[in-house]
Order: C-alpha cells, then structure tokens, then sequence
C-alpha cells in the first residue's frame, strides 16, 4: 500500500482511487469497508502515506520551495511597510508563485474541511472508483485533445511563451487562472479522479506545456497533501493507531521513497511526453474493474 500511494497520488492515476479498487482485487476487503466510516485504523495508516509522500514533494522541491517561501513573506513585509495588500507588491517570480500556489489551495482546501467526509464516505466503494477512473481517463485524453486547439495556442501566445515554443512560461499565470486550477484539483476528493491529473489538464488548457504542468501540480499538491496529513497526524497516535503504528512506519518510508522516485521520473519524462499512456492506462483499468466488481458484486 505504501509503494501503491507514493506512486499513484503522483502519477495521474488516483492513488484515492487505486486505494479502494487495489484492497479489493486483493480481497482485503476490511479495509475497503473501513474507508467509509468516520474513523478507522485504516484512515489512520493513509494519514501516514500521505505525510510521507508530501514530505517526499517537499524534499524534490526543496530549492524551488525556500525562494517561493521567502517570496511569500518578502510581499508581507512589504505590503505591512507598504500599506498594500500583499499580493500588490509582487516584484519577482518566486513572489508571484507564492501567491500563484496560495490562490489555487484555497478552493481545495475549503471543500475538503467541509466535505471529505460526505466525499469518502458516498464515493470511496469499488464500482465508485472504477466508475470515475474511468472518467479520470476521458478527463487526461480530452486534455490533450484539446490542448492542441487554436484556442489555447491563442492563450499561450497573448500571454507570453518561451523562445522557440508555443508553451506559455508558468510566471505568467493569473490569478484567476490559478483560481480555476484550484476548484479542479477539488475533484480530486472523489475516489478515480487523480489530483495530479485533473490539475495538469487544467494548466495545459490555460496554455502550460506538459513539464510547468506537472510542476504547478506537484507544488499545489505539497501543502494540500501536508497539510490533511498533519491535521489528522494524531490519529495515529492516538486509539486508531494502537496495532499499527509499525505499519504505518514500513508504509510510510515505502510511500515516501517511491514518491521521491515518482516525481524524479515524472519532471524528466514530462519535458518531452504526454497524458496519453496514462489515459489509456486509466480506461482499460477503470473499465476492466467497473464489469469485474459489478458481476462480482463488489459494490459496498
């Protein structure tokens, strides 16, 4: 479980989604149930993944991270001195990405204080997820469709693209734009829909090409992803945990090695490659689980 979520919550494949439907090939079929209830051990084990693996983002990052942090609280001085707002006084790329990235968390942020709950407990079911892993499919191949329309060239062009390449340069993004990422990355609250995907789709349909894509995503994704970790990181020091917390030690170092190793690979293979292997991958797997669990009933 810990190799499946490093892997999957950076591949565009839903690791929420390849949570539910892996158990339930294997027939670890406690697990699955224990998804839906409001607190379970297994709740409390993911809670573990899910640090390692932002951790893992935050580690690969690091040097991108430091000036986009140090951006965030230049614009706070100088809006304090300034009597501005502090995204007013923006001066520098770092600056504009911190409040690129502060933009597009608030959408995801908000719904899921508000409504994971209500989204795993109704979505987090075998046929659920191989239903939407299905549409998360259709989302990354229409993304690439669509991606090529003189429309979204026109968007790159109006915008400013790097020399020799239609590709739009990821500083110069609008807020709203980054606003528009943020509510999609919302989606990926239900099981079969992969953050990183439907966050790609959106920054390649504003302009992105397929590396400041997946860059924007992976650094939307750390504070999100940290973020729920450590708010339910007491979970797992507390009764959930009693039985498991050397599970969640072996699951998280796996988690987190094969995240380091995902987003290592993922920045090279997308300077020259697409959504398309992934789509495919989504449709066959989501297709082939939707008929399995359905004849075999596995639709708790």
């Amino acid at each position: 479980m810990g190799l499946a979520q490093g892997v999957t919550e950076l591949f565009p494949i839903s690791s929420l989604g390849q949570a539910v439907i892996l158990p339930t090939v294997l027939g670890w079929h406690s697990l699955v149930r224990a998804q839906s209830r409001p607190e379970s051990f297994f709740l409390a084990f993911l809670v573990g993944l899910h640090v390692a693996t932002a951790t893992a983002l935050l580690i690969y990052f690091w040097n991108e991270w430091r000036g986009i942090i140090g951006g965030f609280f230049r614009t706070l001085e100088v809006g304090v001195r300034e009597r501005r707002p502090p995204w007013a006084v923006i001066r520098t790329p770092n600056q504009r990405m911190a409040w690129l990235l502060v933009v597009a968390t608030i959408p995801a942020g908000l719904t899921g204080v508000v409504l994971e709950h209500l989204f795993r407990v109704t979505f987090a079911k075998p046929l659920f997820a191989a239903v939407f892993l299905t549409v998360n499919g259709v989302i990354l191949l229409a993304g690439e469709v669509t991606r090529r329309r003189s429309e979204v060239r026109a968007v790159a062009l109006a915008h400013g693209t790097y020399e020799g390449s239609e590709a739009r340069r990821l500083d110069t993004l609008e807020f709203r734009e980054a606003a528009i990422i943020g509510v999609a990355q919302v989606f990926a609250l239900i099981a079969g829909i992969s953050r990183s995907g439907v966050t790609m789709v959106a920054g390649l349909l504003r302009g992105l090409n397929h590396e400041d894509a997946a860059r924007f995503s992976f650094l939307l994704a750390t504070p999100i992803i940290l973020a729920a970790g450590v708010y339910k990181l007491p979970d797992v020091f507390g009764p959930l945990g009693n039985g498991i917390r050397m599970q969640v030690l072996a699951g998280s170092i796996a988690a987190g090695i094969a995240a380091y190793l995902s987003v290592r690979f993922l920045m090279r293979y997308f300077e020259t490659r697409t959504l398309l292997p992934f789509a495919i991958f989504c449709l066959v797997e989501g297709a082939a689980a939707t008929v399995g669990f359905a004849l075999t009933g596995h639709t708790f």
